[in-house]
């Protein structure tokens, strides 16, 4: 089977119309990742990138919208897991972008691979520029940004694996570093890559600073679709035979690309810094001066936040009295503080962040203490997304629980049946239809539905409004794992929940 080719002319946004028939620029949105290091907010099946942690759009929404908007700027490529899949649908329509893909990873193996699948189904490889960008960072001149992009890709069209290195504005000690060596050109403002450095101590950072010639690693790559597979076949050709087979057995899922489980798993899990960048002889550096931030954790965004008097970020509702330099952000309800001195507070419906702001990247360590317990707040929040809308918790005891649940207009849940629980529906608001068994019946405002244990049934939206209503669940087991889907319009399987 030939692999499944990312056509770029076809699958346009309302970003361009008419393609250069020779040079395309293919950016590649690599959204993985949990953000531990953001937590409460950040969860696994919520992580950092599709939240909106500085500004009015989410990191993966300013990543898309930062970029060059010409003739030879394709729709994007968005690489992420299944479990993630609608949201990040959803995000690019609440933006009016209609990618080139969304390619389904089934087990994480890291950059290197990833980037090796668009490569792969590029349609042109020796004229396709890639870009890889990460979903989670934040750049603030998105006219710089574009401006490099396009520099880099010129160089890249030449046959130079390019990356975008931050010209440093302090010694950091989160970031790598690449040292700059020979320019490539008179012209280029562009350098050779002497070594790539790993995260530094204080001392080696400042260095750094000192020296003048190491810039930030920002973790952006340009590179011809050709060159990348030809070095990455040169170095690491397990990953390219495990790629290219995991495309070829690919298969399409709505408006999903799922590759193959089997074949992507053989992929040695590297980075593309570790794989191939640190060793490839053909790399080059473009220094940028711009704004940007990996959005590590809180003290970042304390960073980069805007500050009252006292040097205070504040997010949501808070009252601060006598308070300096800190990070506090409310999601749900008020938040006092008074006397503090750098520490972050970050409050959510179901878990309370209090740290130092000098230690609260630790939080990784207590996201890994609630996963040891097997509690849900590493993963989920209370409000959990899914394809036809949410569900919220509300209330929970012995056998019942209590969730407000809104379906978008022409949602539809699955239908399915529960073996040990029953659930009445009140409705709130719009209209609801209800399959129970064999009667379909239309609720509206203030109407009920009982669904017996065992019942087949299925709630559907068929207004122009959202629906909202109440669920009550009774039953001696309420876990979201007891369901049997029977149809559904998403094509889920029984391992995703409602």
């Amino acid at each position: 089977m030939k692999p499944m080719a990312f056509s770029i002319i076809e699958h346009q946004s309302n970003r361009g119309k008419a393609r250069d028939k020779k040079l395309k620029i293919l950016p590649v949105i690599l959204s993985g990742g949990s953000g531990t290091r953001l937590w409460p907010v950040s969860r696994s099946d919520y992580p950092k990138q599709l939240q909106e942690l500085c500004g009015d759009h989410s990191l993966l929404q300013q990543t898309v919208l930062r970029l060059p908007c010409d003739e030879q700027m394709a729709a994007p490529v968005v690489i992420c897991n299944a479990q993630q899949r609608f949201l990040i649908a959803e995000q690019l329509r609440g933006i009016g972008v209609a990618p080139s893909q969304i390619i389904l990873e089934p087990v994480a193996r890291s950059t290197a691979a990833a980037l090796a699948i668009p490569a792969l189904g590029a349609d042109d490889p020796a004229n396709t520029v890639l870009v890889a960008m990460p979903a989670d960072h934040f750049i603030a001149d998105q006219e710089a940004f574009s401006r490099a992009i396009k520099q880099a890709a010129a160089l890249a069209l030449g046959g130079k694996l390019m990356t975008l290195g931050v010209k440093p504005t302090k010694a950091h000690t989160g970031f790598g570093y690449i040292q700059q060596g020979a320019a490539l050109s008179e012209d280029a403002q562009a350098y050779e890559v002497t070594q790539f450095k790993e995260k530094p101590d204080e001392a080696t950072a400042q260095a750094y600073l000192q020296a003048g010639t190491y810039l930030w690693n920002a973790g952006i790559f340009v590179f011809r679709a050709d060159c990348y597979l030809a070095e990455l076949e040169r170095l690491q050709p397990q990953i390219v035979a495990a790629c290219r087979q995991a495309l070829e057995r690919s298969q399409k899922d709505l408006d999903f690309v799922r590759l193959d489980p089997d074949a992507f798993a053989q992929s040695p899990n590297l980075s593309i810094d570790y794989a191939i960048m640190e060793q490839a002889a053909n790399v080059g550096v473009l220094p940028v001066a711009f704004d940007w931030s990996d959005i590590g954790g809180w003290p970042a965004l304390w960073q980069l936040g805007s500050k009252d008097e006292n040097d205070n970020v504040v997010k949501g509702d808070a009252l601060l009295k006598d308070s300096h330099r800190c990070y506090i952000r409310s999601e749900d309800r008020l938040v006092a503080a008074i006397g503090l001195e750098d520490l972050v507070i970050v409050d959510t419906s179901d878990a309370l962040l209090v740290a130092t702001r000098d230690r609260a990247d630790e939080v990784k360590d207590i996201v890994a203490q609630i996963k040891k317990a097997k509690r849900s707040e590493a993963d989920t929040h209370q409000r959990v997304w899914r394809p036809w809308g949410y569900y919220e918790s509300l209330d929970s005891g012995d056998r019942f629980q209590v969730k407000q649940i809104m379906v978008k207009p022409g949602g539809r849940l699955s239908l399915q049946m529960h073996h040990h629980r029953a659930e009445h529906w009140v409705v709130v608001s719009g209209t609801a239809r209800v399959t129970c068994g064999d009667k379909i019946s239309l609720l509206g405002p203030n109407e009920t539905a009982y669904i017996p244990m065992g019942e087949v049934h299925r709630l559907e939206n068929p207004g122009l409004l959202p629906l909202f209503l109440v669920e009550v669940q009774s039953g001696d087991y309420l876990g979201e794992d007891d369901i049997v889907r029977i149809e559904d319009l998403y094509k889920r399987g029984n391992e995703e929940t409602k």
